[in-house]
């Protein structure tokens, strides 16, 4: 993918939207993060005769029948996907002290989510379940990697950014969109967490929010 990457226009009116702030920032990824995702789409791919190949950090590739080693093409991988976000992300559960390690973390820096979603009507259905697992950020929602956004975010701020995220090409474009970031790869399912290799521009690799919590703490 070329890169750094612009922000999309449709991400651009939404940061604008924003309050101007000046203090630090965090821009938190949602899914695998906040939300528990793949024990979720590991149920839905069981319930629907499907399952992962193995537990290394990719989607197309390695989704395949039960009966068969042979990977499901891409546009069918898109396909449950979007089934997925629209029938299961309304019901996702939390990661274990996601809540409570932001709002503490939330006295001094200012948080926005940006996920990732396939469709603009899921946004209500995921800020309706955010605020009522008390996690009441504004959500901002992005399509495919996230630099050029992570950058715009960034416009204006003399102080820290943090960027948290599970997926190693996000983390790449913010590398090359925004380099003076601080990177979290934060993946909350223990065995994709084993499966990855952090790269050099990873600050910190985690499952753990309290840990996530403390290494925030300690920039500032």
């Amino acid at each position: 993918m070329p890169e750094p990457i612009p922000v999309l226009p449709e991400v651009l009116a939404q940061i604008r939207a924003l309050p101007p702030s000046s203090r630090p920032l965090i821009i938190c990824d949602v899914d695998e993060v906040i939300l528990h995702m793949i024990a979720h789409l590991e149920e839905y791919l069981q319930e629907n005769g499907m399952r992962f190949l193995n537990h290394t950090y990719r989607l197309t590739g390695n989704i395949a029948r039960h009966d068969s080693d042979a990977p499901l093409p891409g546009d069918q991988v898109k396909t449950h996907l979007i089934k997925f976000f629209d029938e299961v992300s309304p019901h996702q559960t939390m990661v274990p002290e996601a809540d409570t390690m932001l709002s503490a973390l939330s006295e001094q820096w200012d948080i926005v989510l940006l996920t990732n979603l396939p469709g603009t009507h899921n946004k209500p259905a995921r800020e309706t379940l955010l605020g009522g697992l008390g996690i009441p950020y504004p959500v901002l929602t992005n399509s495919g990697p996230k630099g050029g956004a992570v950058a715009a975010l960034s416009g204006g701020r003399s102080h820290p950014v943090v960027f948290i995220d599970d997926s190693p090409t996000n983390h790449r474009s913010v590398q090359a969109s925004l380099p003076s970031a601080v990177q979290i790869q934060f993946i909350a399912d223990q065995r994709f967490l084993r499966s990855v290799e952090p790269e050099a521009h990873i600050d910190l690799l985690t499952g753990d929010w309290r840990e996530t919590c403390r290494f925030i703490e300690a920039i500032l």
